[in-house]
């Protein structure tokens, strides 16, 4: 996937969970997502650290989505969960 791609992802994925969170709520939940200080318009930004975001972001929606009503099944959550923590370790090696 080209790099322009992922930023689209990226932007998507981060209208989704606007959509699912009020602000206030978005604070809290995102807390690790805002400390990354990446956002999709930072297109300066490496494509590893986009992916990260994209894991990140997907993760944070399915665990809303599940909080809100057990229609995601767990595994769908743990299997981001496990994504996550392979593109975090990915990005702390090429950092």
């Amino acid at each position: 996937m080209q790099k322009n791609e992922m930023i689209q992802i990226h932007q998507f994925l981060l209208y989704v969970l606007k959509h699912l969170e009020d602000e206030n709520r978005i604070q809290k939940t995102c807390i690790e997502y805002i400390s990354l200080n990446i956002q999709p318009h930072h297109v300066h930004k490496t494509k590893s650290e986009h992916k990260h975001a994209i894991f990140l972001l997907s993760t944070l929606i399915s665990q809303v989505i599940r909080n809100e009503d057990d229609s995601l099944p767990i595994t769908v959550v743990n299997s981001l969960n496990k994504l996550l923590k392979m593109s975090r370790e990915e990005l702390n090696e090429n950092n």
